[in-house]
């Protein structure tokens, strides 16, 4: 945690030459305990990635009928808007709204959908449906806690995903245009006509091609036919890297996210490479560029150590570094816990762990097990993030982790883990990866 959290990574940013040292000091680690690389001879996967890097904050405009009032409306990111999430550098499309009164109109493919709430309620499950139904983008009144977060997330200009070179599939955040509208915002858009053009756009740099890097070892299982299946333990090693000073901070350390979770993977990669080798094959992945959209995730998913139907199972470890209190003490919970049987039966084994307690969150679908999960692993992340301040913010540091909590919380997996990759149980999907 003290190197990966280190103001010498500099916030390990996605793409970056800090994000292939930190991915260079995670290689080091597992050469130390004796784990080879999955591919013979080097631990690090590098992708081509190209990247749109924005040049100022995002803005929305409207073109209004003839007639109407209000024909200058412009909003700017963290004045009148705040951007959540850009899938693409533009979107557009004719203003359609509705009520979330828990009927489910009839969504018209690319339209920007302006879900009127009370109170700004609104469920990421919800914001899901609109979505998968075409909605070009989605914006929802703001709430008490995207209000405090306003001054400093609305200073950051918006982070656009990357693309794969030669392949344009986003691995998360895909079509996923979600803006938040301040109350002076609602008020104007009360006087916009359904039917008018909503234009959301960000000025960006030309596209430039980068690289990010993964880290990938694997133990070869003993048991001549249980070590055709694997066992995929998985985190992200990079972060935001530099960006606004916050309280004179710039460096975005990231040491919840996700360096907490690079430590349970090498504990976990630790543990079981000191013993008798596992029966099954276990993979261990550090993916780069998560928060890019998901790049190393996805280039990993297109050059699997083994095929993607022989990974039996994924565990993607995201924020443990802090405890939830809305579970119990030194307890982790588990992204769609009623998907498949894989958390109750490693619950049912000692694990301290439960079903997600923020369902309206969308966690299942905001870490890289997602993009695995989309092509039938069963794929879930084990997190006890809280919804804490400090997220995305230079102040998720060294200084706020709970040690105590982490090393009991993966000291309750430890077991539970071994008897995974020793066992012949093969957990299934009992419900599809995009349903609530």
């Amino acid at each position: 945690m003290e190197v990966l959290a280190s103001d010498d990574l500099r916030g390990r940013g996605s793409g970056t030459e800090d994000e292939h040292r930190a991915a260079n000091y995670i290689a080091s680690v597992l050469r130390q305990y004796g784990i080879p690389p999955a591919t013979p001879g080097d631990y690090l996967q590098q992708a081509d990635v190209i990247l749109r890097k924005p040049t100022g904050p995002a803005q929305i405009t409207f073109e209004l009928p003839e007639g109407k009032a209000k024909k200058n409306i412009a909003w700017t990111q963290g004045k009148e808007i705040l951007i959540v999430n850009l899938s693409h550098a533009e979107a557009s499309g004719p203003l359609q709204t509705i009520a979330n009164s828990g009927t489910q109109p009839e969504i018209k493919p690319g339209t920007v959908v302006y879900l009127r709430t009370a109170e700004g309620t609104t469920a990421l499950a919800d914001l899901d449906r609109l979505f998968e139904h075409g909605a070009a983008a989605v914006l929802v009144p703001e709430t008490a806690a995207w209000r405090a977060r306003w001054e400093a997330r609305g200073k950051r200009l918006v982070h656009l995903p990357g693309e794969l070179a030669g392949d344009p599939e986003q691995g998360l955040g895909e079509s996923a245009n979600l803006v938040v509208l301040s109350a002076q915002a609602q008020n104007t858009l009360r006087e916009v006509p359904d039917g008018a053009i909503v234009h959301l756009q960000v000025p960006t740099k030309p596209p430039e091609t980068s690289h990010t890097w993964n880290v990938v070892a694997m133990l070869r299982g003993s048991d001549p036919n249980l070590r055709q299946e694997a066992v995929l333990f998985s985190a992200h090693l990079d972060h935001l890297g530099v960006g606004v000073p916050v309280n004179g901070d710039s460096i975005y350390n990231g040491a919840d996210d996700d360096a907490s979770g690079v430590c349970a993977v090498l504990e976990l990669a630790r543990v079981l490479s000191a013993g008798r080798r596992p029966r099954r094959t276990v993979i261990f992945a550090l993916f780069g560029s998560e928060e890019a959209g998901g790049m190393g995730s996805l280039y990993f998913r297109a050059h699997p150590p083994v095929p993607l139907a022989r990974i039996t199972a994924n565990l993607e470890f995201e924020m443990i570094g802090r405890a939830d209190p809305a579970v119990a003490a030194d307890t982790l919970w588990l992204t769609g816990w009623d998907k498949s049987n894989l958390g109750p039966e490693l619950a049912a084994r000692g694990a301290k762990l439960v079903a997600d307690p923020h369902p309206e969150q969308g966690f299942f679908t905001r870490s890289d097990n997602y993009v695995l999960a989309k092509k039938g692993v069963v794929a879930q992340t084990v997190s006890s993030f809280g919804l804490h301040k400090d997220y995305h913010q230079p102040s998720d540091d060294l200084a706020h982790i709970d040690f105590a909590h982490m090393n009991a919380a993966i000291g309750s997996l430890l077991k539970p883990v071994e008897w995974l990759v020793n066992s012949d149980f093969t957990p299934k999907w009992v419900k599809p990866v995009t349903s609530d």
